[in-house]
C-alpha cells in the first residue's frame, strides 16, 4: 500500500466507531464475555479487517454492530456509533431502517442465509423494494443488472431459479448482490470469500475495492484468511480468544507483527509455489499460539501403493440436469454439470479436483456416491461398479467410501448433539457398541482439534470453523478407504486448517486412505495432493502429478487459476482481473447439442491437456 492511499483512505471522521465493545453471552446462568474490550474505528473508504481463529469473536463483533443477537441470552455493552448516532440505544425499529440500507452484512453461510422456498431473484428484488420507491419492473432489471455484477452466468435466465440449483460459491454470489442493492455506506462482509474459488474469490474482491472506488463505501472484512487480508485490507485487527491483541496498518502486520499470536497466523498460511523441489505432500508447520514458534515442516513418506490396482476409477462419468420451459414445460435445454470425466485414485493417493465454483467438480464427488444418480459412466470401487448396486449393497459399499460435504450447518441435524452425530454411523453400521461409540467420539473430537466435552453441544453452538471439523470427525469414525472431501477445510482458519490437513496425512499413511479432494484453495491443493485434476465447464482439462501441473501448466484456464491466487504481502497486490478475460461461460446447452469428442495431448509422462 502507498503512504499517499494510506493517506487519504483514513481521512475524515469515522463512519463506524466502536469503542469498549463487551458481548457477553448467558452460559449455565452466568454472563460469559465472548468479545472483550473490542475498540477501533472505520473511516470513509477505508477496508479494516478482522482476522483471527474460528470462535475468536469475529463474527460476534459483527452481529454485536448489527444488534442482531437475541437480547435475552446477549448482553452488549460500550459504544457502536454510526456517523453521529449510537446504535445501542437505538430502538428496533430505527435500527431496521439501517440494517439493510446504511450497512449492509453478506454471512458466511449463503444456503443458510437464503430462504429455499423463494427464487433468488425474488429475494434480490425484495431488498430493492424495501429501502426504495423502484417498481417491481425496474426492481427486475436491476436485480438482473447485480447479478451479472458478481458474474452469474445467464443471469436473465437464472432469475427464477431456488437457491438449491446453485453451488456453494454461487450461493455467496447471490448474497453478495443482495448486500450491495441498497450502496450502503458501510458494508460488513463476514467470510465472503470462504467458499468462493480463487478466480470468483480475486473478482469479488475486485469488486468491493471498485463499489469503494465508486460510492465511497467503508468496508469491515472479517476473515481468516491472510492473502486476503493482505490484498484489501488498509488496516488490520487480530481476534484471539475474544481479545484485541494487535491492531496496525496491514503492511505493519505483515512485516513487523509483535504479539506471538499474529505470527503464529503468519507461519501457517500456505504459500503458492512453496512446493517446488518437493515431489510428495509437505505437513504444514505446527505453530505454538502463545510463543509464535513453529516446527519445520516435514515432506511425508511415500503412500502410494503403485503394485495393486486402484481403488476408485471413474470412467466416462457424465451428469446433466434437464431444463423445462414454456407453458407446455418442454425439454429446452440441459445443464452439462459433468461430462465424460475419467480419472483413477490408488491406495494412499491424493487426487485434487480444481476449477471455478459450478465447474462440475462437486457433482463429480456426488456422483461418485451416488447421491445424485449419474446418467452414464462408471464408478468402480475395488473393481466393483458400484453403479450396479442395489440400495442394500450401496449401503455397505458406503463404509469404504465416505464424504466430507462443503456446507457444515446443513450437514448436521440441528436437533442432534454433534457426539450423536458422530457416533451415528459408527453405530448404524454395527462396528462397536455404545459405550465403544463415545470413545470413538470423544478420540475424532481431539483429533480435529476439539474437547470431548463439546460432544454434548448442538451444532448451531459452534462456529462455522467448528462444525466443519465435526464433519470431518464424522467421516473419520468409519475409517474408509476413499474419502470424498468438498471443500473439507475451506471453512477453517489457517492453523486448525494445517492440523486437520497434517491429521488426514497421518490417517492416509497409517490407514492406507484415499483422498479425493475437492477443493478451490490452490495452495492447499499444491501442498497436499500427489496428483491434480483442473476441472472447467464439467469437463476435465489439465490432470497429472502436482509438481507437473503447478510449474508446468498448460491450459490457459490453470494458468489463469494460478495468477489469481492472493499473495499474503500486502506490497504484492495483483493488478485487478480483467472482466471479459474472466467471463464466465455457462454450461448449459440447448436440447439438440452433441457433445464433440475431447481430445488430450501427453505434454510429460502422465501429464495430460485438453486439445
Amino acid at each position: 500500500m502507498t503512504s499517499e492511499k494510506i493517506a487519504t483512505v483514513g481521512s475524515g471522521d469515522p463512519v463506524l466507531s466502536v469503542q469498549g465493545l463487551t458481548t457477553s453471552f448467558l452460559v449455565d446462568g452466568a454472563w460469559k464475555a465472548v468479545v472483550d474490550d473490542v475498540s477501533f474505528d472505520v473511516r470513509p473508504g477505508e477496508t479494516v479487517a478482522i482476522v483471527g481463529e474460528s470462535g475468536s469473536g469475529k463474527s460476534v463483533t459483527s452481529l454485536s454492530i448489527m444488534r442482531l443477537l437475541q437480547n435475552d441470552t446477549s448482553r452488549i455493552k460500550g459504544s457502536i456509533r454510526l456517523g453521529d448516532r449510537e446504535l445501542l440505544t437505538l430502538r428496533e425499529e430505527e435500527m431496521r431502517r439501517i440494517r439493510g440500507n446504511e450497512i449492509a452484512m453478506i454471512f458466511q453461510e449463503p444456503m443458510t442465509s437464503l430462504n429455499p422456498l423463494f427464487t433468488i431473484g425474488d429475494q434480490i428484488s425484495e431488498a430493492l423494494l424495501c429501502h426504495s420507491q423502484m417498481s417491481k419492473a425496474d426492481a427486475r432489471a436491476e436485480t438482473i443488472r447485480l447479478l451479472e455484477k458478481v458474474r452469474i452466468p445467464s443471469a436473465s435466465s437464472r432469475f427464477d431459479e431456488y437457491p438449491h440449483r446453485f453451488s456453494g460459491g454461487m450461493r455467496q454470489r447471490v448474497m453478495i448482490a443482495m448486500a450491495l442493492a441498497s450502496k450502503p455506506k458501510l458494508l460488513i462482509a463476514d467470510e465472503p470469500t470462504t467458499a468462493l474459488d480463487v478466480t470468483i474469490q480475486g473478482q469479488i474482491l475486485d469488486l468491493i475495492k471498485t463499489l469503494q472506488e465508486e460510492e465511497g463505501t467503508s468496508v469491515l472484512f472479517i476473515t481468516h484468511d491472510m492473502g486476503v487480508v493482505a490484498e484489501i485490507s488498509d488496516r488490520t485487527v487480530v481476534m484471539f480468544r475474544g481479545k484485541q491483541v494487535e491492531t496496525g496498518q496491514t503492511p505493519d502486520i505483515f512485516r513487523q507483527s509483535k504479539h506471538p499470536y499474529t505470527r503464529a497466523l503468519l507461519s501457517a498460511v500456505p504459500v503458492l509455489g512453496s512446493m517446488q523441489g518437493y515431489q510428495r505432500p509437505l505437513r504444514f508447520p505446527v505453530v505454538d499460539n502463545v510463543t509464535g514458534l513453529s516446527e519445520k515442516p516435514v515432506e511425508v513418506a511415500d503412500t502410494v501403493d503403485k503394485a495393486d490396482g486402484p481403488v476408485l476409477e471413474v470412467k466416462g462419468l457424465t451428469k446433466r440436469f434437464e431444463i423445462y420451459s414454456g407453458f407446455m414445460a418442454r425439454l429446452s435445454g440441459s445443464v452439462h454439470a459433468v461430462e465424460n470425466v475419467s480419472f483413477d485414485l490408488r491406495k494412499g493417493e491424493t487426487l485434487s479436483l480444481v476449477g471455478e465454483s459450478g465447474c462440475g467438480k462437486s457433482t463429480t464427488g456426488r456422483a461418485i456416491m451416488r447421491l445424485t444418480e449419474p446418467d452414464s459412466g462408471e464408478v468402480l470401487v475395488e473393481g466393483r461398479n458400484i453403479l450396479a448396486l442395489d440400495n442394500q449393497a450401496m449401503r455397505e459399499m458406503r463404509r469404504s467410501v465416505q464424504m466430507i460435504f462443503q456446507d457444515p450447518y446443513a450437514s448436521l441435524n440441528p436437533r442432534m448433539t454433534v457426539g450423536a452425530a458422530i457416533a451415528e454411523p459408527y453405530i448404524e453400521h454395527r462396528l462397536g457398541s455404545v459405550r465403544d461409540a463415545k470413545d470413538v467420539v470423544a478420540d475424532m473430537l481431539e483429533k480435529v482439534g476439539l474437547t470431548p466435552d463439546m460432544a454434548k453441544r448442538y451444532p448451531h453452538e459452534f462456529s462455522g470453523g467448528q462444525r466443519q471439523r465435526v464433519c470431518i470427525a464424522r467421516a473419520l469414525a468409519l475409517k474408509p478407504k476413499v474419502i470424498v472431501a468438498d471443500e473439507s477445510v475451506s471453512a477453517l482458519d489457517v492453523s486448525i486448517k494445517a492440523q486437520v490437513i497434517n491429521l488426514m496425512l497421518d490417517l492416509q499413511q497409517s490407514l492406507d486412505l484415499a483422498f479425493l479432494f475437492i477443493s478451490h484453495d490452490m495452495a492447499v491443493v499444491e501442498r497436499v495432493s500427489h496428483r491434480v485434476a483442473v476441472m472447467y465447464l464439467g469437463e476435465i482439462v489439465e490432470i497429472g502429478p502436482r509438481s507437473a501441473v503447478f510449474e508446468n501448466p498448460q491450459h490457459d484456464y490453470t494458468r489463469k487459476l494460478m495468477a489469481a491466487v492472493p499473495v499474503p504481502d500486502p506490497d504484492r497486490r495483483r493488478a485487478k482481473l480483467s472482466s471479459e478475460a474472466g467471463e464466465l461461460k455457462s454450461p448449459i446447452r440447448p436440447a439438440d447439442f452433441i457433445v464433440p469428442l475431447r481430445e488430450y495431448r501427453e505434454v510429460s509422462p502422465q501429464h495430460f491437456v485438453a486439445l
